[in-house]
């Protein structure tokens, strides 16, 4: 799996990864920025929604819920001091349609986030880098 960024001349970068989709990211204009793009730490939260969501989209529709609508909302703790990291997040899963169980809903967002999500195992993980200058 790979990312390949490419600057922009201020603060932002353009994202383009294996799928060969691009994400413009981007600081606010305080920061020195165009605000331009989504912010790169905005994108970890979307990443975990869009993750585990994909996920428990896929459970229900196994466990024969008729899901009409499903949405997730993210909110994300930040520590005071830098690196001012994301320390806690709080998930909302709201899903609606005919007959739709609680708890195969809530099972199927642990299976998400305990089990298949590899976004939310990334968080947990240790993740170890090499840094080479060229």
């Amino acid at each position: 799996m790979k990312a390949n960024l490419s600057w922009d001349g201020k603060m932002g970068f353009t994202a383009t990864g294996d799928s060969g989709h691009a994400i413009k990211m981007d600081v606010s204009a305080e920061a020195g920025g165009s605000d331009s793009g989504v912010r790169p730490l905005e994108l970890l939260l979307h990443a975990l929604g869009g993750c585990s969501g994909a996920d428990v989209a896929s459970i229900l529709r196994k466990m024969q819920q008729k899901v009409e609508k499903f949405s997730i909302e993210l909110d994300g703790t930040r520590a005071e001091e830098h690196p001012k990291r994301i320390t806690q997040v709080h998930m909302i899963f709201r899903v609606a349609g005919h007959d739709i169980d609680p708890e195969r809903v809530r099972h199927a967002v642990e299976l998400s986030l305990t089990k298949y999500c590899s976004v939310a195992a990334s968080l947990n993980a240790t993740i170890t880098h090499e840094v080479i200058v060229e």
